[in-house]
């Protein structure tokens, strides 16, 4: 079996269905409204889990009434929790989401910032039966530590960069594969040549630039390129970029060379968005089948 190790944030998100997004000023009626469990890592790690591997994710909890929904559903998805406070009290991050009807989405989160975590623990036997590690920028000390730790054993490190955070450039001296959205901007770089280029002198050696439905760049040393995204009649396009992580660290761990585990994971991700919210998709999908067409 796969073992990942996912580092990073977990929030509630509160998620809304509406017919258009709301102007200043304005009340809109949700058609539907729906809570799950969310953040980057979590959502990786989550399909990480449904693909059949068997991840770890390490965040900040704690003991909040709220705290116990994360704590369930983690459970119930297969996901080990490897709590880095688990005496707060307050409640955890949440996130209210809005999805209009040509699933694009809005998102309000107050992220990791206001979550106090002390100093990090790295587990050395969950790294050791790990293939490897995810880390998405938040609760960045943690990232530091499990990355560092995690590159010094030579595990594959992943970066999901959804944006540049304070740290990053620390961060990327563990990272060896690095998986940014289009708005990910390093300082001083202000197209994706540079931010491509920035992170090669880095030295992350596999990188590449999702841009939703549109193909995937990449740089792999020798190689570089663009892979071709599956299209799709999108009804959600919420948390496809946190599947697309999972699913890529799935195939990595399972195997996969770096160009190959894009284009698997970019399958999946694409399936996603055919289905409302970060879940459903995995009540459809047969995966075995999807892969193997």
């Amino acid at each position: 079996m796969a073992h990942g190790i996912f580092v990073g944030l977990s929030t509630i998100d509160v998620v809304y269905h509406v017919d258009g997004f709301p102007t200043a000023n304005s009340k809109v009626v949700a058609q539907s409204q729906d809570v799950f469990v969310g953040g980057p890592a979590t959502n990786a790690a989550i399909a990480f889990a449904h693909l059949g591997g068997s991840p770890s994710l390490v965040t900040a909890a704690g003991r909040n009434a709220l705290a116990d929904v994360i704590r369930k559903d983690l459970e119930s998805n297969s996901v080990r929790l490897v709590d880095l406070n688990h005496t707060f009290r307050d409640t955890p991050a949440i996130s209210c989401v809005t999805v209009n009807a040509s699933g694009q989405r809005n998102v309000i989160s107050a992220n990791s910032g206001r979550i106090p975590t002390p100093p990090v623990e790295v587990d050395a036997h969950l790294l050791d039966q790990a293939q490897v590690l995810l880390v998405d920028g938040h609760f960045m000390p943690a990232c530091m530590a499990w990355a560092e730790a995690a590159h010094a054993r030579g595990l594959p490190v992943v970066l999901d960069g959804g944006s540049w955070k304070e740290g990053t450039e620390d961060l990327l001296g563990h990272v060896s594969i690095a998986i940014c959205s289009a708005d990910f901007r390093p300082p001083g770089c202000n197209s994706e040549e540079k931010t491509i280029r920035y992170l090669k002198k880095q030295e992350v050696k596999h990188i590449a630039v999702t841009h939703g439905a549109e193909p995937v760049v990449f740089d792999s040393g020798a190689t570089s390129g663009t892979l071709r995204v599956p299209q799709v009649e999108a009804v959600d396009t919420m948390g496809a970029g946190d599947i697309f992580h999972g699913s890529f660290c799935y195939f990595i761990a399972a195997g996969h060379g770096f160009v190959e585990a894009l284009a698997d994971a970019a399958q999946i991700a694409s399936e996603s968005c055919r289905f409302h919210g970060t879940r459903e998709w995995m009540k459809h999908t047969a995966i075995k089948e999807l892969l193997a067409s």
